[in-house]
């Protein structure tokens, strides 16, 4: 499940939390909507963390410094 679908859940989850009043029989609509929530931000965090170790660093270009060889004593 990708980020987006972890928002989606949330969303839906809160949704279903607070925002509706539907009565079912059997079903606690106010805790499956707190479950869902809790299910997109475990995601949320895990889909961070899991990016944090895919994130790829660069290291800097290494630049060697160009030696002279002088051909006699005097360096000409």
């Amino acid at each position: 499940m990708g980020l987006g679908g972890c928002i989606i859940l949330i969303a839906v989850g809160a949704i279903l939390a607070f925002a509706t009043d539907w009565h079912m029989q059997g079903v606690d609509l106010q805790l499956v909507g707190v479950i869902c929530m809790i299910v997109g931000l475990i995601g949320v965090a895990t889909f961070s963390s899991i990016y944090r170790r895919r994130r790829v660093v660069v290291p800097p270009p290494v630049v060697e410094e160009e030696r002279h060889h002088p051909r006699d004593g005097y360096g000409l």
